[in-house]
């Protein structure tokens, strides 16, 4: 989307220089000029910093009191530990992932939420396939602001693991399953749909390696992820997602990681998603560590002959779903304390991704780019709360829900067959036009103790770290108007098949792991505050590329990982 505006004059600017930079750092080089060859990023999604503690540490009540992810503690020994790390803010995957990607914040890459807002573009043409109405959009006339869906309503088909894309194989969609007609559009482009590579509006680390002559692959959850390429849609080589919330489906000569067919399915009494499932979840996860391993064996995620890629990686949904679900007849996953001792169904899923983490680790070793790999763990996200006790789940008194008819109609609960509105433990709220911010402000402080608030931000609240929204020609068309964070454990949904949940601001929500290794480091533990928008440029930094190339730097002064650089230059 374009950006309009006397406001936005300075982060015009800014990009325009990024680009010039760009193009000059790009002739000086290529990607992998250094020791480090390639980046292999892993989003443990869920993962919190106390998670790899207790599981590289031990503690009483679960194994023994043994350590339970030896593969992770054995990476760690060559490895930098960011113990005090913090996610995005809102912690959702689609921000949480634009900052690992990009370097920036939601106030440069425009992305709040995967379901959110935005004033400046129209409906998509038919309703997607989580609930949002297709509408009308005039070429260049003024647009009327629409939800904008990111999440597996953008799919042809999201009850198909290829995602419904037009003669695709059983697992493999990626962009080709995006309906066009899905995409919100750009009234100002002709309205034309907007891709998610065109939703960010800056690039990405891939985008710029890919630039410098690196090849780059990315593996996710949603086809809607394909935008870690950044604008335009030529940053990345290889993309690959076959879709999380698709039915599950047996997978023919699939194993997960530990030996367990996939076919017939484990669990067949939770295939209304695969993440709705402790055991099928792991066929998931399977899936995308065998394409992973085969873009490490120089092979596309589907096995046709490529190159090793430069940057390439995955994320892992099993530990999130041990964090959340609680699965009919099963059981619950999550925590059973404060000190984030797990359930065991969460233990034997930190367990399974710790295996897949040994398995891709051996597969770097046998192809022969261990050493000159860089391999960074971290999580787009954390989840809360980790205290069970705390949790309350809120469906009925929401800040949504109590400004009804102030709140535009694709995100109102008064819309009965939509989308619904972008709350999870945090409520992100854009107003109708005319509407007063302090009007809304108002009715949601008189019932602060029923919706559970714990902090609203709005106007000179929001503006140091976002962009300042409004409808005017000079603001900026995402940014919401109102961000509730509530209370720790409170919970905006009235679902009873999950116990925790992010997109809020609290400790759960966004400290998360971090551990960047490599054969040649020095064990190193690292205290001080670090973001996970640092992952981009320390990315871009590690393949003799300059960070500046990415516009995050240029326009938020993101930081590599001095530790990272020091470990490299010995």
């Amino acid at each position: 989307m374009k950006l309009k505006g006397s406001a936005f004059a300075g982060v015009l600017l800014a990009m325009a220089v990024a680009s010039s930079t760009y193009a000059i750092a790009a002739d000086a080089g290529t990607a992998g000029s250094g020791k480090i060859k390639h980046v292999l990023l892993i989003s443990i999604d869920g993962m919190h910093a106390v998670d790899f503690y207790n599981c590289s540490h031990g503690i009483a009540g679960i194994n023994g009191g043994d350590p339970y992810c030896p593969n992770l503690t054995t990476l760690s020994q060559t490895g930098i530990n960011y113990v005090n790390v913090t996610s995005s803010k809102p912690s959702d995957s689609f921000p949480g992932m634009a900052a690992l990607a990009s370097g920036g914040t939601p106030k440069s890459t425009g992305l709040y939420y995967d379901v959110a807002y935005d004033r400046s573009l129209d409906a998509p043409i038919s309703k997607t396939g989580t609930g949002l109405a297709g509408g009308p959009c005039t070429p260049y006339a003024t647009p009327t602001g629409t939800t904008t869906d990111n999440d597996q309503g953008i799919d042809f088909d999201d009850t198909k693991l290829n995602g419904g894309a037009p003669g695709a194989s059983l697992t493999d969609g990626g962009i080709a399953s995006i309906d066009p007609k899905h995409l919100e559009r750009d009234p100002q482009n002709g309205c034309a749909p907007v891709y998610p590579w065109n939703f960010i509006r800056i690039n990405t680390a891939f985008g710029v390696i890919h630039t410098a002559g690196g090849y780059t692959a990315w593996i996710d959850k949603h086809p809607s992820y394909s935008f870690v390429g950044g604008p335009g849609g030529n940053g990345l080589d290889d993309y690959y997602s076959p879709e999380v919330d698709s039915t599950v489906v047996p997978l023919p000569g699939v194993k997960t990681v530990t030996g367990i067919p996939c076919d017939p399915i484990r669990d067949p009494a939770g295939t209304s998603a695969w993440n709705a499932s402790f055991e099928n979840i792991q066929c998931y996860d399977a899936i995308k560590v065998y394409a992973l391993i085969n873009e490490i064996e120089g092979k596309t995620h589907m096995g046709a002959p490529a190159q090793v890629p430069a940057v390439f990686g995955m994320n892992f949904q099993s530990v999130y779903v041990g964090e959340s679900v609680n699965e009919a007849d099963v059981g619950a996953g999550g925590y059973q304390n404060a000190a984030a001792l797990p359930s065991q169904r969460l233990f034997e899923e930190v367990e399974y991704v710790d295996t897949a983490i040994g398995d891709i680790v051996a597969a770097l070793k046998n192809n022969g780019i261990y050493n000159n790999t860089l391999i960074i763990v971290t999580a787009k996200h954390g989840e809360s709360p980790i205290d069970p006790t705390r949790y309350v789940a809120n469906g009925s008194d929401t800040p949504a829900t109590l400004l009804g008819s102030l709140i535009p109609y694709s995100e109102s609960p008064l819309n009965t067959t939509g989308i619904g509105a972008t709350e999870d433990d945090v409520s992100v709220l854009w107003l109708k036009k005319g509407v007063p911010v302090e009007n809304a402000v108002n009715i949601l402080e008189s019932d602060a103790t029923e919706i559970g608030m714990g902090e609203i931000l709005y106007g000179a609240t929001l503006a140091p770290n976002y962009n300042v929204g409004g409808w005017e020609a000079s603001d900026d068309p995402r940014t919401p108007d109102i961000i509730v964070t509530p209370n720790i454990g409170m919970t905006y949904s009235a679902s009873t098949a999950m116990i925790g949940d992010h997109g809020g601001f609290a400790h759960d929500d966004t400290n998360v792991m971090m551990l960047v290794a490599n054969p040649s480091f020095s064990p190193q533990t690292v205290s001080s505050e670090t973001a996970t928008i640092q992952v981009a440029p320390t990315m871009v930094s590690a393949l003799g590329l300059n960070p500046a190339l990415l516009q995050s730097v240029q326009m938020e002064g993101t930081a590599v990982l001095p530790e990272v650089t020091s470990q490299l230059a010995k």
